[in-house]
């Protein structure tokens, strides 16, 4: 390898986790490497909803056909972004430590969840956090919000929402902590799966990256988001897929929480469960068979 050219989305959040990678990289590789940002999908089109535009893959879409046609070595993507099922002739198999997987809520005025007056509208492009939000609080208006963080929080200073719900994973590595008028555990709020996780993939046939990329693997990033992907792969989820998933590793074993809703959010499945750390897949299929049980195939259209 005489040069690595990542490939990332141009969002200032995308570039900084592309920029990490390299700086984790660059601890084992000591030649050139080179972050080229891609045009996404998701990217052209801030107005509407995802699901509306085809799903999840439209924030990754582009970068995996320049992966798969040589144009880059790796991709840098939001775990979170990336639809359940792998592309064809693509892996991955790498993550970084995870960042925070928490949701946080920022206000007008700082005002905490539970004291938002009634009807106040509360802006998320998320199925899943609008169906556990409204559990709630019935009386708030949800209202599609879309764009980065900073445009975000820019149509929330307009008057165009009373508050936002967003990541704190993106908020931290933004450094816009102060703005943060309330953090909700992954107790109260079970997190999308894969949040806060960052992904690099690579081609399936790229037997020196593959080796390489164990260099800068998390093991217990990698163990608790793919037992999480593996609930998102039993339901067949997309981005409509009102579904949450959270692991975490104690001692020597790995417990995960997991919420679905029907498609109208009106019924919620909750379930949580716990193996040994070397059991962590077939947990995550457990867990989704289960919820895919309770749902009756409530949560698809």
């Amino acid at each position: 390898m005489k040069k690595i050219t990542i490939g990332s989305r141009g969002s200032k959040l995308a570039l900084i986790y592309a920029e990490r990678v390299k700086k984790e990289i660059q601890k084992f590789y000591k030649d050139h490497i080179e972050i080229k940002t891609i045009v996404t999908s998701g990217d052209k089109n801030q107005k509407d909803r995802l699901s509306d535009l085809g799903g999840k893959g439209l924030f990754s879409k582009n970068i995996e056909i320049e992966l798969l046609e040589n144009k880059i070595d790796l991709a840098v993507h939001a775990l979170k972004d990336m639809p359940s099922l792998e592309t064809k002739g693509l892996l991955t198999d790498c993550f970084l430590k995870r960042n925070d997987p928490n949701e946080i809520l920022i206000s007008k005025n700082n005002i905490k969840f539970n004291k938002l007056k009634p009807s106040s509208v509360v802006g998320t492009s998320s199925f899943r956090r609008e169906f556990q939000l409204k559990n709630k609080r019935a009386d708030l208006n949800f209202k599609l919000i879309r764009g980065n963080v900073d445009t975000r929080i820019k149509k929330l200073n307009e008057g165009k929402y009373d508050a936002i719900i967003l990541s704190k994973a993106g908020i931290k590595s933004l450094n816009l902590m102060d703005y943060i008028t309330e953090e909700f555990s992954t107790d109260d709020i079970i997190p999308s799966v894969g949040q806060g996780a960052i992904a690099i993939q690579c081609r399936s046939n790229d037997n020196d990256m593959i080796k390489f990329l164990k260099k800068i693997n998390h093991m217990e990033t990698h163990i608790c988001v793919t037992a999480e992907r593996e609930v998102l792969k039993i339901l067949e989820g997309d981005c409509e897929t009102a579904v949450g998933a959270i692991s975490k590793i104690e001692g020597n074993n790995i417990n995960i929480s997991a919420e679905l809703f029907s498609i109208d959010g009106k019924e919620r499945y909750y379930f949580k469960s716990s193996k040994n750390i070397n059991l962590s897949k077939d947990l995550g299929k457990e867990v989704g068979k289960i919820l895919k049980e309770q749902s009756k195939g409530s949560y698809k259209k």
